[in-house]
């Protein structure tokens, strides 16, 4: 099976108008007849991780039929969703105690609906299988030791080498570790080439570019309680100083400023740059188009500092807290995390499934290769707070590249602010 994968870490700003708001919110929600004997109603918010709609529409149709089929009592309602607008939407649902049972969330969206409510753990959902689970699909979905989704796929990001780029720069062994990277940029560099792609537009999120650096460091972007940052310690010092030092010497493009996680009409796509450390499956076909084919493309695990990192997510489904049917609700969530809907959602959208015991059949060695880098795959650290700290700390690192101020000065200033925010919101 041929995987493609679309990293679904979206930034929704456009405001949605009163009037469509206001017929979506009374399409949806929780509501049901109080006599025991009618039937349930449960609604699902479903955003299109399936990219072609024809697979979409068979695909979520075998769901109902099959669930409905299973559960007598429960009539399922999918209303498909689109990205656009889709954090106003919900916001705006959430605050009017309205909107569906169940919606698509992905880890960093969670905590924020926690912090104010809205949403129900569904702990008791997922422990019967919980240890036939990814190492960072359930974890990714919890928050303050609660589970709140049920995940049901999961995404991976590794490194990827252009082996022809490499050749030129008589460098034989694709760097795999923080010191090889560090040795092979004098080599490209006299070869014609940059070393390694990176994104450093404020825009751009750090799970793709320097999160990653700061996990394979050792270190984290917030303390343990989640009330502080921690990323102006020495582990970050590390991965910012690795950064700062492939900068100057030109390893990195200096593009990178404005550039944002997108690997089309990038110098990487465009074959200039050895090796991207956070690509996607879908990019595979989008730089062999460019690079003379999939034959000089080389996939390999995450990099690794002083310990061996990447970032994946899972998607999961989320309960509403305001539902009128959550027994309803979970029996959906049971079902959907059963291997037979896991599997044909992987096979339907290129995603992985999330469970260990339910692994779609790989033939593509390309895409065996991304599944091997599940394994290393951390989701991200849960805050209320996390993209707005993310925000703040991609100015100081843009600062720091620029020359404008030293790692530490960058990294404290950032912390600062950070904090300060922090014990805003307690």
């Amino acid at each position: 099976m041929r995987l493609t994968l679309q990293l679904t870490v979206r930034r929704i700003a456009a405001p949605l108008t009163a009037l469509v708001l206001a017929a979506a919110l009374s399409s949806c929600g929780g509501s049901s007849d109080d006599s025991t004997d009618a039937k349930k109603t449960v609604t699902l918010w479903m955003y299109p991780v399936i990219g072609d709609q024809a697979a979409s529409d068979a695909y979520w149709k075998k769901v109902e039929t099959d669930f409905e089929a299973a559960n007598s009592g429960i009539d399922l309602k999918v209303e498909a969703q689109p990205w656009a607008n889709r954090e106003e939407k919900v916001a705006a649902a959430f605050s009017g105690k309205k909107g569906p049972d169940v919606l698509l969330m992905i880890p960093d969206q969670i905590p924020q609906y926690v912090a104010s409510g809205s949403l129900e753990p569904v702990d008791d959902v997922v422990a019967p299988d919980k240890d036939k689970f990814l190492p960072a699909a359930i974890p990714g979905l919890t928050v303050e030791g609660k589970v709140y989704g049920a995940p049901i796929y999961h995404t991976v990001t590794t490194t990827m080498y252009n082996k022809t780029v490499l050749t030129k720069a008589g460098i034989t062994k694709p760097p795999e570790t923080w010191d090889e990277v560090k040795a092979a940029a004098p080599k490209l560099k006299a070869a014609g080439f940059s070393t390694l792609d990176y994104s450093a537009s404020p825009e751009a999120t750090l799970n793709l570019n320097f999160y990653p650096l700061l996990w394979q460091a050792g270190g984290k972007v917030f303390a343990d309680d989640g009330k502080s940052v921690t990323f102006n310690q020495a582990p970050g010092l590390d991965a910012l100083t690795f950064l700062k030092s492939l900068w100057d010497e030109g390893a990195i493009p200096k593009s990178a400023l404005s550039a944002g996680n997108v690997v089309a009409d990038s110098p990487f796509g465009k074959g200039q740059v050895a090796m991207a450390m956070t690509s996607v499956p879908a990019d595979v076909a989008t730089v062999a188009k460019t690079w003379g084919g999939a034959a000089n493309v080389e996939i390999g695990t995450p990099l690794t500092g002083k310990k061996q990192v990447g970032y994946g997510i899972p998607g999961g489904l989320v309960l509403n807290a305001d539902s009128a049917n959550k027994d309803a609700a979970k029996k959906f969530l049971s079902f959907m995390i059963q291997p037979p809907q896991l599997l044909a959602l992987s096979k339907a959208s290129g995603y992985y499934t999330p469970r260990t015991d339910a692994k779609a059949p790989v033939t593509d060695p390309i895409a065996a290769k991304f599944a091997d880098a599940l394994q290393y795959a951390v989701p991200g650290e849960a805050n209320p707070a996390a993209r707005q700290v993310m925000s703040l700390l991609s100015v100081e690192i843009q600062a720091t590249l620029t020359g404008k101020k030293q790692p530490q000065q960058a990294l404290d200033d950032a912390a600062k602010q950070a904090n300060d925010l922090l014990s805003r919101q307690r």
